[in-house]
């Protein structure tokens, strides 16, 4: 009998999230294991022995890091569990053997976080919030475009007052947010509160907001018109999102871009593909080998949306995914890489969901760069290594608004790297249509 499985392919680093894309249903119990199968079902075992079996099926080590893993099984299986939670600790201790920090196990809740995380939605109202340094209130950094928010004419500076009549005085960023998100269609009054009015209150139906990882804009610097764009996140949406962000700047006449991979943690591996192939139109982009020595390599296919002179800014929290996008961006001798050493994780994970909601990462394979160079523990270090001091650190982080300015010292050098590439080419066709038809 099958069981439904979601499948995910993703790139992540502990504790970050990665990116989830449903896969076919996966086989884990035989027609001849029926009867143990319905004995199972309404034990926390269930829920052990489904994620045991994921973790001997597709781990990355065939000797489960010299552990005999049957034995495991055997263990996990006499016990007796009086709960579901009690089943987890055993299921978490099982998984620490294999000595993998990406190998984990996640309740109910922790699975839920990952998936809206990392398929770029959540249902809201769709505004992004922070605790006033100053006033230390509630407020609306800014609400989200095309959000029940914004066309309920909420602004940034707004302050929000109560969340379905409980006052936010004193309450997180998170608490808050946890009671304004909630099912589509539901509705939540938010009392909002603008200087020089009075107070109003907002009945907004929540829905599925796409949340926005790529930000961008035209920087004049000095004669040359900069593209600045800076991705956040490796989500559903990533691609997307780049891709407007390229075509719009490109329709501005951009001179060159920055692309900023500063603080990126990963996503999804097929976002990395995707946005890789925006940037250039031939060459490999990653390899990856899996436990049984099968090795794929992922090229680019002639589809790049520009073929602009770009520097692309990194530092130690760019991680998995972004490290697949500048490894092969600069492998290929397509962009300067300017900033920090990179995190340095070469592993892939598959994410699958168990059959009480919660959810199992595994490492599945490693990858390598286009030069077939293993980053694991080392990073990639850019062609020019400029670190922030910690004062410069602290400085762009309580002031936001220095990043990507000439007070950002490695968004300068890149502007300076940009300056120095000799004899701009020619852009290519800024819409995949133009693209389609000039590969005709």
């Amino acid at each position: 009998m099958n069981r439904p499985s979601k499948r995910f392919p993703l790139f992540q680093v502990a504790l970050c999230g990665g990116a989830v894309a449903t896969t076919a249903a996966v086989s884990l119990f035989g027609p001849g294991l029926s009867r143990v199968r319905a004995a199972l079902q309404e034990s926390p075992k269930t829920v052990i022995d489904e994620a045991w079996q994921i973790v001997n099926r597709e781990y990355v080590d065939g000797t489960f890091n010299q552990t005999d893993w049957q034995e495991v099984r055997k263990s996990l299986l006499g016990k007796n569990y009086s709960s579901r939670e009690q089943a987890y600790v055993a299921l978490r201790g099982a998984l620490e053997k294999l000595n993998d920090p990406y190998t984990r196990f996640m309740d109910p809740k922790q699975y839920e976080a990952l998936s809206n995380q990392t398929s770029g939605e959540l249902s809201g109202v769709g505004i992004r919030l922070e605790v006033d340094d100053k006033t230390k209130v509630l407020t609306v950094v800014e609400p989200i475009e095309n959000s029940p928010a914004l066309k309920a004419g909420i602004l940034a500076g707004d302050q929000i007052v109560s969340i379905d009549g409980k006052q936010t005085k004193g309450m997180t960023v998170e608490d808050a947010s946890n009671l304004i998100r909630g099912d589509v269609g539901s509705k939540v009054k938010l009392e909002i509160g603008r200087q020089g009015k009075e107070n109003s209150m907002l009945a907004l139906t929540r829905a599925r907001i796409e949340l926005p990882t790529v930000r961008y804009s035209l920087k004049q610097e000095g004669p040359r018109r900069v593209g600045y764009i800076r991705l956040n996140e490796f989500s559903a949406h990533a691609a997307d999102q780049m891709r407007r962000a390229i075509q719009d700047l490109g329709n501005q006449k951009v001179d060159g871009y920055v692309l900023d991979l500063r603080g990126n943690p990963g996503g999804l591996l097929q976002a990395s593909i995707d946005i890789s192939r925006m940037w250039m139109d031939k060459g490999d982009i990653v390899r990856t080998v899996d436990r049984k020595g099968n090795s794929e390599e992922i090229s680019n296919n002639r589809t790049a949306l520009t073929k602009l002179p770009m520097a692309v800014l990194v530092d130690g929290n760019s991680a998995s995914s972004s490290e697949i996008l500048t490894g092969a961006l600069k492998d290929n001798g397509r962009a300067t890489v300017v900033g920090s050493q990179t995190f340095g994780k070469a592993l892939v994970q598959s994410v699958h969901s168990l059959s009480d909601g919660s959810g199992l990462a595994v490492t599945i394979a490693h990858y390598y760069t286009p030069k077939g160079t293993d980053i694991s523990h080392k990073g990639i270090t850019p062609d020019i290594k400029i670190d922030l001091s910690d004062e410069q650190r602290q400085k762009l982080a309580s002031n936001p608004k220095l990043v990507a300015t000439k007070d950002d010292p490695q968004y300068a050098t890149a502007l300076t790297t940009l300056q120095k590439v000799a004899g701009t080419p020619t852009a290519a066709p800024t819409t995949m249509q133009q693209a389609n038809q000039t590969q005709k």
